[in-house]
């Protein structure tokens, strides 16, 4: 009786909350209080595949979904992106029959790092996804080593891990273990020999603590590291993207499936990695996964193009308080060759948190946007004081910078001036201040 208890709870508020404009995560809320233990309850499917980490979750989750359901799976999965115990218990419920039972092929979940404890406590994925670890946001997650031991608790003996060999914290979840499979990027011309950012976090062993040696950089932490004294180093990759032509938009897995990229981004990259293994590791033979991600757009809204006035413009989400994303952006950016200027936009720095705490944008390497075709660079919002000071500290010439705490003026200026490729960076609490005032394609 509790478990159809909850599950009409929960039908019944997802029904007023789309009235509403709510219901992803309160309805799977109020189920939780009618019957705690509801998740365990739940007949499942055999497939159930997780997918955590710092960023990249929501779109390798729609594109493992995607690749599914071209080869005939069915599939629940929160495509809301509604990732905490609430989220996830809301679509499940949404997902099963009146008695409990899931009838998909696969249960797919995107869950934050956070809840991962929560929401398997009641049940174990069999294939687990860990796709990176960085800084993020200091109101929930701050540094890397506490998220990693967040996540810890999450993992079990009976899960498959699905591991990033390219992040030193997320092979950690690998030690002592025997059946991992890892992913990772070869070395590219894309590299660097030298770290470039405003932090180090792998300039030490996670393991042991002493100095670590990178052969070469992807970004940031990520590349080929070993650790000086107790051994630990990149594990050997099972999947592997072989070839990388940024400008021809290709990249090569396992030396043989060739994929296209919509999105000339290394992060792209990784999620495309993420969802080929995971759905070879399930039986999805890898031409059908690189058929359908090849020249995939996202459908979450991470990358939008528009036009404001004569600018054709790319619009990049980057969480904020979470530096790597927003350093991935800017670098897309500058690594384009085009003529363009860049708007940057910090006005809220929380959805769901009030807070003025802007001390994460000293964390940002934005000397991507010195490069000389960058010509303007736009900082707007409520912070736009806090983004100046930043860069007065960057190796940004200071005639580039126009500063608007009024982002509507802002883009009533692009509107009326120029002519080059726009790049605009925010997060999803300020994206709307942006796009209400552009044409999107």
């Amino acid at each position: 009786m509790r478990t159809f208890l909850a599950i009409l709870v929960c039908r019944i508020l997802t029904v007023i909350g789309k009235l509403v404009g709510k219901g992803t995560s309160l309805p799977g809320g109020y189920a939780l209080k009618v019957c705690p233990d509801i998740l365990r309850r739940l007949k499942k499917p055999p497939v159930i595949i997780a997918v955590t980490g710092s960023n990249g979750k929501t779109s390798t989750v729609e594109m493992i979904a995607a690749v599914l359901r071209a080869n005939g799976k069915t599939v629940a999965y929160n495509v809301e992106g509604s990732n905490q115990i609430e989220g996830v218990t809301t679509m499940m419920l949404n997902s099963c029959t009146w008695g409990g039972k899931m009838k998909q092929d696969v249960l797919l979940i995107e869950s934050d790092e956070r809840y991962t404890k929560f929401t398997f406590k009641w049940f174990h994925p069999t294939h687990y996804v860990i796709t990176n670890l960085y800084r993020d946001q200091l109101t929930r997650n701050a540094h890397p080593d506490w998220v990693f031991d967040a996540i810890k608790e999450s993992v079990f003996e009976d899960t498959k891990l699905l591991l990033n060999a390219d992040d030193p914290t997320v092979s950690l979840f690998g030690q002592g273990r025997q059946d991992v499979v890892w992913f990772g990027l070869d070395h590219n011309a894309y590299d660097s020999k030298e770290f470039s950012g405003a932090y180090h976090d792998g300039a030490f062993c996670p393991l042991c603590g002493k100095p670590m040696e990178y052969e070469y950089y992807h970004f940031n932490h990520v590349g080929q590291y070993a650790c000086t004294a107790c051994g630990f180093k990149r594990n050997p990759t099972d999947y592997s993207v072989t070839e990388v032509d940024l400008d021809q938009s290709r990249i090569v897995i396992n030396g043989k499936d060739e994929i296209r990229l919509a999105f000339k981004s290394i992060y792209n990259i990784y999620n495309i990695l993420a969802t080929y293994a995971i759905c070879d590791q399930i039986g999805i033979p890898t031409e059908k996964a690189a058929q359908v991600t090849s020249n995939y757009i996202l459908k979450n809204g991470r990358y939008i193009e528009f036009t404001l006035g004569q600018h054709p413009g790319t619009f990049l989400i980057s969480k904020h308080e979470n530096s790597v994303s927003y350093d991935m952006s800017f670098r897309y950016a500058a690594m384009q060759k085009e003529h363009c200027s860049v708007v940057v936009i910090v006005d809220a720095v929380s959805r769901k948190y009030f807070t003025s705490e802007t001390s994460w944008l000293w964390d940002i390497h934005f000397d991507w946007l010195k490069e000389n075709h960058v010509k303007q660079v736009y900082l707007c919002g409520k912070y736009c004081n806090d983004l100046a000071l930043r860069l007065s500290f960057s190796q940004v010439p200071t005639d580039k910078l126009r500063v608007f705490e009024d982002i509507d003026a802002a883009c009533e200026e692009l509107r009326a001036h120029g002519s080059e490729h726009l790049y605009a960076v925010t997060c999803f609490s300020d994206r709307m201040k942006f796009l209400s005032n552009v044409t999107v394609k």
